[in-house]
């Protein structure tokens, strides 16, 4: 089985807080025929959409093909926070790329926020941006770590937008028995997930972008001229871009080797009314510090969006809601019992270093990725660097290519029962407080 048909059967989007309230419009049509494009692009996701808009902004002829619907996947089913930096902090990344790379690379994730930003005002798209991004730790010696990378930040980069308030401040705004004290960026922000992509993709197809649904590419021709298959049709092309993620699986096995699906889940309170003030003081994004986080915020109708949980299969949990009642309600308590209206999953792709992966995987193919959980800012700058490089301003894409992303060990065969491992062993180390 595909991991496009594992779950969700043949609905045009999962049954989502997000899906209830983005009025998706009527679909694309599907590819049929020989079209022939200067890019193409596979995946309706935030990469994709993003690379057909600046492509097609660009004065070059872009083709567009999505297997389902357009913000199908993660795009349309995540957390919706839209963070600082890279998914690793940047005195890793000083570590491990040297001080002038993950300086260029610090600048790149703010022009990922700024992006956001900038599309939402500039298309009018109803995406709901509110500033501030909470970061809880669980434990006094993870407080201080954060506050220590909020001071390196303010005085390496200049970045003055994270607080670091005193605990008892913090549990005022983040009411949990559970976490020790935190930090609040208030440059960073959450957005309706699904309302941006939609969004995009009105954005793209104003911009002169083809886009097409129900297409899903079965087979690429790498070469001069590349050319995406799918079951009723063939893009001919001079650059094809892979912006499947997760799903490429088969499609492209040397991006597979590096880009791992995992999946996350995400339940929807019903509305909480005064309740809602016992949880959140303000309408921040909260993400903590636990290896398998849990990330939350509220919504304007005054529920609580709370995500927590992975597995490693194909396959979602028949019991989603009883899965994330139990994070939800060990770190909020008082939440106990409460009425949980919305229950989804989704698949995101993570790399073995956590850094996205953008490669030119064969000739004439480009590919960006593996986003590991910091994909809506990120996705959507590797969208623009990918349509850079196609139109031949490959500079920014080359620094990102550069970013060490090993494949994980085992190959096709043994790389999900090690994850497996691995993430059973860090989460027991949650459970325990290590």
């Amino acid at each position: 089985m595909n991991l496009l048909d594992a779950n969700d059967g043949t609905a045009d989007y999962p049954a989502s807080w997000y899906a209830a309230t983005a009025a998706p419009p009527a679909p694309y049509p599907r590819l049929e025929g020989t079209a022939r494009a200067d890019v193409a692009v596979v995946g309706g996701g935030y990469t994709g959409l993003s690379a057909a808009l600046h492509a097609a902004r660009a004065g070059l002829s872009v083709t567009l093909v999505e297997a389902r619907r357009i913000g199908w996947g993660a795009s349309g089913r995540n957390g919706g926070q839209v963070g600082t930096g890279q998914r690793l902090g940047q005195e890793r990344l000083e570590r491990l790329v040297g001080a002038a790379d993950a300086r260029r690379l610090w600048d790149l994730a703010e022009e990922a926020k700024a992006l956001v930003r900038g599309l939402i005002a500039a298309h009018d798209i109803a995406a709901d941006w509110r500033d501030g991004v909470a970061h809880a730790a669980w434990t006094a010696a993870g407080a201080r770590r954060l506050a220590a990378e909020a001071r390196h930040l303010a005085d390496r980069y200049g970045y003055g937008a994270i607080e670091t308030p005193e605990p008892d401040a913090f549990a005022a705004l983040v009411r949990s028995p559970a976490y020790r004290g935190g930090t609040i960026d208030r440059g960073a922000g959450h957005i309706h997930p699904l309302r941006f992509a939609l969004g995009l993709a009105r954005a793209a197809e104003a911009a002169g972008a083809r886009l097409h649904e129900a297409s899903r590419a079965t087979r690429i021709h790498p070469g001069r001229r590349p050319a995406v298959e799918t079951a009723a049709g063939r893009i001919e092309a001079g650059q094809v871009i892979l912006a499947g993620n997760g799903y490429l699986g088969a499609l492209c096995p040397a991006v597979a080797a590096r880009v791992m699906p995992i999946n996350n889940f995400i339940v929807a309170t019903e509305p909480l009314g005064e309740r809602l003030a016992e949880v959140l003081a303000a309408p921040v994004a909260v993400a903590d510090d636990r290896f398998v986080l849990n990330y939350f915020r509220p919504t304007p109708d005054g529920r609580l969006l709370f995500g927590g949980g992975e597995t490693y299969g194909w396959r979602f949990p028949a019991d989603i809601a009883g899965l994330v009642r139990r994070p939800l309600e060990r770190v909020f308590p008082q939440l106990g019992g409460v009425r949980l209206t919305h229950a989804w999953g989704g698949t995101l792709a993570i790399t073995m270093s956590r850094l996205p992966h953008l490669a030119r995987p064969a000739p004439g193919v480009l590919s960006a990725g593996g986003y590991s959980g910091h994909g809506v800012a990120l996705a959507t700058l590797a969208g623009r660097l990918l349509a850079e490089a196609a139109a031949g301003q490959a500079g920014r894409f080359d620094l990102m290519a550069r970013l060490p992303v090993p494949a994980f060990p085992g190959g096709a065969a043994l790389r999900h029962p090690l994850l497996v491992l691995a993430m059973s062993w860090y989460a027991l180390r949650d459970r325990l407080g290590v």
